[in-house]
């Protein structure tokens, strides 16, 4: 399969109530497919990787997938390489602090060993159809786990 996908987390403070989405387009066939979800306690960095990671679990082994995020940290951890040198130094940053998310990390890390990804920023808030239909979605999510309507 060779998929486009979208993603975007929310945080109603941070941390607080979180909220992520990922809409992912079948290249061949143009079907699209919405995932979203949250968590009650969460930080905006974690809501923005559990999308990515969401939609590569959701993809099949051997896929390619072409991701679109407008999270800097989500990008460069794999682009810049940030990923392979957290795990050569031990889970550690380049200025000596543990690496945060460590668990989401590594099952990101996992997946991407089965499939082809390009992880691609795009400006946030801006008018991109898909990064604003991800951020609406992730948005409700949040909400709802913030009023305690989980689901």
């Amino acid at each position: 399969m060779n998929y486009v996908v979208y993603t975007d987390g929310s945080c109603l403070g941070n941390p607080g109530a979180g909220g992520w989405a990922a809409v992912m387009i079948d290249r061949e066939t143009g079907e699209f497919k919405e995932l979203s979800g949250g968590a009650a306690r969460t930080t905006n960095n974690r809501m923005e990787m559990t999308a990515a990671l969401e939609a590569l679990r959701t993809s099949t082994v051997g896929s390619s997938i072409e991701v679109f995020t407008d999270s800097q940290y989500l990008r460069n951890a794999f682009e810049k390489g940030w990923l392979v040198n957290w795990k050569r130094r031990g889970w550690v940053t380049s200025s000596g602090t543990p690496v945060l998310n460590q668990d989401l990390w590594l099952e990101l890390d996992e997946l991407m060993m089965t499939r082809d990804v390009k992880f691609n920023w795009v400006r946030g808030h801006v008018g991109d159809q898909f990064n604003e239909h991800c951020d609406q979605l992730a948005r409700a999510q949040a909400k709802r786990f913030q009023s305690g309507r989980r689901r």
